[in-house]
């Protein structure tokens, strides 16, 4: 089980309050609130106590050089079902154009495996096609001719209908037979080159349709399910193998659409951002940044553990929570932060999610100098009131000279694996302890909760 991953969101995925002017940050505790024994206080309550992540305060940041994004994109994700609706399209761009936003992320291949592209064989014959954009060319060109950037989001591995129809190429089990999560869902194998080749031909007729940029989701290895079982066509699997079959699936995918002029991104999970290694399924984000345009981490406050990170409840406290990710992201990819542009969480879960909460995480992004970023609701519905603050659109508000906090203010940083400002040795998260098994998360979209049915 992962050894108590205090306080992240997550991913990105994903859902103590941020001020509706100023964020507000409590002062530490001078003695442990588990340490003091309440008469009358039930064992079972001094027991919660005791397994309750330490609270660190926000002031426990290292100096992070603030983000340079001279050409910020911010958008909204909508399903291919929206989008091949005129009416829908004609509607959202309205939306966009008067929120000041400049990108639309569109599904163009879901985690099922059903694909919204034609012209693609394979696609045809294993019976994927879905004719859930009826003029791709058509949807694209109405976006574009309001200035708003159009990406296509292509799922790549997790795809139960070419692993069903071409079972060899399927993640498989000890005995061969296919590999399946705990949901039934089957994976087709990462290292398996014609998996490769039919997921470029799927980003290639998008790109041919007048994409701007192509962005690949689930771009990992299995991580929810027995994944002890896992077997891939390759003997030596190793986090640096995954890790390394990812970057050269990237480099893949840039030969194969320089021609078109297409940019390409991935979405990983929200905790790569402070975790090291590659989390047991091949995403590093330091390394993967390498080889893209630009990166996604989905950063959802709903799929961060309480107590991740030190916020001791992540899902109530989006600008804690996205504060801390963010930074931990700005200071794993370096040289390559511009390429930043987080997820973040326009739906409710468990929590619900308010204008406040939204606007939030774009201003704890924003103290870093992180103004690219994408919003996600399942349903296409998102919070434009969000947006501006203060009678101006929120990346119009002043940014510090510096997202450190005062130097008086800082305080220990937290035990080993929790995290008050260095990054976190994340064990592997796959089999039981998974994020995708933290609950059932936002339709999908990779992470933790990826298996819920879109709406158009």
């Amino acid at each position: 089980m992962l050894p108590l991953l205090l306080a992240l969101l997550m991913p990105t995925d994903t859902r103590a309050q941020h001020d509706t002017e100023a964020p507000v940050f409590a002062a530490p505790a001078e003695a442990p609130a588990d340490s003091v024994r309440h008469p009358g206080e039930s064992r079972r309550r001094r027991k919660a106590k005791r397994r309750a992540p330490p609270e660190i305060d926000d002031a426990s940041q290292p100096d992070v050089p603030l983000v340079s994004q001279p050409d910020p994109v911010r958008g909204v994700h909508v399903t291919g079902w929206a989008a091949g609706s005129p009416k829908f399209r004609s509607r959202m761009i309205r939306d966009l154009k008067d929120a000041g936003l400049n990108a639309v992320v569109i599904a163009l291949k879901e985690y099922d495996g059903k694909v919204f592209v034609r012209g693609v064989p394979l696609a045809r014959e294993i019976g994927a096609c879905a004719n859930a954009i009826p003029d791709l060319p058509a949807c694209v060109a109405d976006f574009r001719r309001a200035g708003i950037r159009a990406i296509g989001r292509i799922v790549l591995f997790k795809d139960n209908i070419l692993a069903r129809k071409r079972t060899e190429w399927a993640v498989k089990t000890p005995n061969g037979d296919v590999w399946r999560n705990e949901r039934g869902i089957a994976w087709v194998d990462p290292y398996r080159r014609e998996t490769w080749d039919y997921n470029l031909a799927i980003a290639s007729r998008a790109a041919a349709a007048g994409f701007d940029e192509i962005q690949f989701d689930y771009v990992r290895f299995p991580s929810d399910g027995n994944t002890r079982l896992c077997r891939y066509s390759r003997a030596d699997h190793s986090p640096k193998t995954a890790v390394a079959n990812i970057r050269e699936f990237l480099v893949q995918a840039r030969r194969s659409l320089d021609p078109f002029g297409a940019r390409i991104s991935i979405c990983l999970f929200g905790m790569t951002s402070s975790a090291q290694g590659d989390m047991g399924i091949g995403q590093s984000i330091a390394e993967l940044a390498e080889e893209v345009d630009a990166v996604y981490p989905m950063m959802y406050p709903s799929h961060y553990r309480k107590g991740e990170l030190g916020v001791k409840n992540p899902n109530r406290e989006p600008f804690r929570i996205i504060r801390r990710s963010v930074r931990d992201a700005v200071l794993r990819l370096g040289p390559n932060a511009g390429k930043l542009r987080p997820y973040f969480q326009d739906f409710s879960l468990g929590v619900r999610y308010d204008a406040e909460k939204v606007r939030a995480q774009l201003l704890a992004a924003q103290r870093f100098g992180v103004t690219s970023w994408v919003l996600w609701n399942p349903k296409n519905k998102y919070t434009w009131s969000a947006l501006r603050h203060n009678n101006r659109f929120v990346w119009e508000e002043p940014t510090p000279s510096t997202a450190a906090a005062p130097a008086a203010n800082v305080i220990p940083e937290g035990p080993p694996g929790r995290s008050g400002s260095a990054l976190v040795p994340f064990p592997s998260l796959t089999g039981r302890d998974s994020p995708a098994r933290r609950d059932d998360r936002a339709p999908a979209q990779d992470s933790p909760k990826a298996d819920v049915k879109e709406n158009p």
